[in-house]
């Protein structure tokens, strides 16, 4: 049995997709558990579509799972564990920081190449 989870959107705080299951039997639902810092989140809807083997997954993010730096959901399929996908929330200024610094860093790169391109043509010129 193959198992996709494809994320649709992240709409007014609910993470939304489209999960597609090939090669289950007649009748087979899916069971799906989300976690956050491994302790699962209550909410979780699952509905049919009228395609054969698609269902509609919706997972609601609690407001109190909102904190500064990076939190990470992971969404797997109870029967056989397997993590079927991931989404991530970036907030808080401590994010803001480290992006300011990976920026600097990208800056540096980019000018250290454009000197060796300046040099590389003055040679070969």
């Amino acid at each position: 049995m193959d198992i996709t989870l494809t994320k649709t959107r992240l709409y007014e705080g609910h993470w939304e997709g489209v999960l597609t299951c090939t090669g289950a039997s007649e009748g087979w639902l899916p069971s799906l558990v989300v976690t956050h810092l491994g302790t699962a989140i209550d909410g979780v809807s699952v509905t049919e579509e009228t395609d054969k083997g698609q269902w509609r997954v919706r997972v609601p993010i609690p407001a109190d799972r909102i904190a500064d730096g990076v939190q990470t959901f992971l969404i797997a399929d109870r029967s056989g564990g397997e993590t079927l996908t991931s989404f991530a929330i970036y907030a808080g200024d401590a994010l803001a920081e480290d992006i300011r610094a990976e920026i600097g860093l990208l800056r540096a790169e980019l000018d250290m190449l454009k000197r060796a391109f300046r040099r590389h043509c003055v040679e070969t010129a």
